[in-house]
C-alpha cells in the first residue's frame, strides 16, 4: 500500500477512535458527578477541543495487536485520555501559558469569567488557577474511576485492573512529575551544562512515559495477562516509549518553526520560556561566541520582540538545530518499527506502525 494511502487509510481510523472516546466521555452519567457549574466546564474544556487522541488510539490498537478485542479496552483508553488532560491543565499552569488548541487554557479562561464577575485582577489570576488545579484533581480521580470499569463493565480481571492502576499510580506519575520538574529546573541551568542524554530522559519522563503506558496497558487487556515483561507487551511499551519521545521531539520543531494556526499556540513561546530543546542544544554547541549571546538574549526572554524571535528562528536553522532534532526523531521512530517485529502480521500492526510515521511528520 502506498504511504499516503496508508496514512489516510490511519487517519481515518484515528478519527473513529477519537470520536469513540468522545462518545463514550460526554455521557450524561458522568457530568453530572462534576459540580458546581465551573468545575465542570473546566474538566470538559479540553476534552471538547478537539485533541488528536493519541494515546487512547494506540492503547486500542495495541490491545488489537496482540489479537484482544479493542472495545473491550474502551474504558482504558477513555482513562488515558482524562490522564492526559489533567497532566496539560496542570502543565499549562506551571508553563503560564495563556492557550492550548486554538483557544484559552483552563486557568486563563477562568481568570477571564472571573474578571466578567467583577473579580479584581489579583483575585481573577487566583481563581483562575484554583479551578485549573481543582479540575486537574477530579480529572485525575476520574481517570482512575474509568479504569475501574474494565472490571465492572468489561469483565477484566479485577487483578488486573488493580495492577494496571499501581502502574499509572507509581510508575507513571513519578516519570512525569521528574520530567516536568527537570523540565523548570533545566530552563534555569546554564545551556553548556546540560547533555543531550539529560534533555532526552526528560523527554521521556514528560512525555514517552505515558505513551509507553497506553501500549503496555492495551497489550496487558488484549492478552488478559498481569506480565507488564511478557515479550509481546514489552516489544509493544518500547515501541510506544520511542514514538512519544519522537513526537515531543516534533513538538520542539513545530514550537520554532510551525504554523500558529495549526498549533494552536503561539510559535516561539518556547524560547521565550527558556526550554531546553535538543535544537537548543545542538544549535549552542555550533554557534560561536556572538551568537550565542544572541540566543542567551531571547531564551527565557518573556519580553522577547517578534523580530528576536525571528532572528533566533533563523539561527537555529542555519546552526543545524532543527535537522538534527529532526534526524534524531527519525532514528527513534526506526527504532520504535524494530520493536514491533515479534508481532504477528494483522491490521493493527500496520495502524501502529503509520501511527509511529505519523508522529513526526503531523504538522500540529
Amino acid at each position: 500500500m502506498a504511504h499516503d494511502t496508508r496514512q489516510a487509510v490511519f487517519e481515518k481510523e484515528l478519527v473513529e477512535r477519537r470520536e469513540k472516546i468522545h462518545r463514550y466521555l460526554l455521557s450524561g452519567e458522568y457530568a453530572q458527578r462534576f459540580s458546581p457549574p465551573h468545575i465542570r466546564e473546566a474538566v470538559y474544556s479540553y476534552i471538547c477541543s478537539g485533541g488528536k487522541s493519541l494515546r487512547p488510539a494506540v492503547l486500542l490498537f495495541s490491545c488489537g495487536a496482540v489479537g484482544g478485542d479493542e472495545n473491550k479496552a474502551i474504558p482504558a483508553a477513555a482513562a488515558i485520555e482524562v490522564y492526559h488532560t489533567w497532566v496539560l491543565v496542570h502543565d499549562d499552569i506551571i508553563d503560564r501559558d495563556d492557550k492550548r488548541r486554538g483557544g484559552l487554557t483552563v486557568h486563563e479562561e477562568w481568570r477571564k469569567k472571573a474578571v466578567e464577575l467583577s473579580y479584581q485582577e489579583e483575585e481573577a489570576r487566583h481563581y483562575g488557577l484554583a479551578v485549573a488545579i481543582l479540575a486537574g484533581d477530579v480529572q485525575h480521580a476520574w481517570a482512575i474511576s474509568l479504569l475501574c470499569e474494565l472490571c465492572t463493565r468489561c469483565g477484566v480481571s479485577p487483578s488486573l485492573v488493580v495492577r494496571l492502576i499501581e502502574n499509572l499510580e507509581t510508575y507513571v506519575i513519578n516519570s512525569l512529575i521528574e520530567g516536568e520538574t527537570l523540565d523548570i529546573q533545566f530552563s534555569r541551568a546554564p545551556v553548556e551544562s546540560l547533555s543531550e542524554e539529560d534533555i532526552l530522559k526528560m523527554l521521556l519522563g514528560k512525555t514517552g512515559v505515558l505513551y509507553e503506558i497506553a501500549a503496555q496497558a492495551g497489550a496487558m487487556i488484549g492478552l488478559e495477562t498481569m506480565d507488564s515483561k511478557h515479550p509481546l507487551v514489552e516489544a509493544i511499551a518500547r515501541f510506544s516509549t520511542n514514538c512519544g519521545i519522537a513526537f515531543q521531539l516534533q513538538d520542539d520543531i513545530l514550537g520554532v518553526i510551525g504554523d500558529e494556526k495549526l498549533l494552536g499556540k503561539p510559535v516561539g513561546s518556547d524560547l521565550r520560556e527558556g526550554k531546553r530543546t535538543t535544537i537548543i542544544h545542538h544549535a549552542f554547541q555550533k554557534a560561536d561566541r556572538a551568537q550565542r549571546q544572541k540566543l542567551l538574549r531571547v531564551l527565557g526572554n518573556r519580553s522577547a520582540t517578534e523580530e528576536e524571535i525571528g532572528e533566533a528562528t533563523e539561527m537555529l536553522r542555519s546552526l543545524g538545530g532543527i535537522e538534527h532534532t529532526r534526524d534524531l526523531a527519525r532514528v527513534l521512530i526506526q527504532q520504535a518499527r524494530g520493536h514491533l517485529q515479534p508481532l504477528p502480521p494483522s491490521e493493527y500492526k500496520e495502524l501502529l506502525l503509520s501511527w509511529a510515521d505519523y508522529m513526526i511528520e503531523r504538522e500540529f
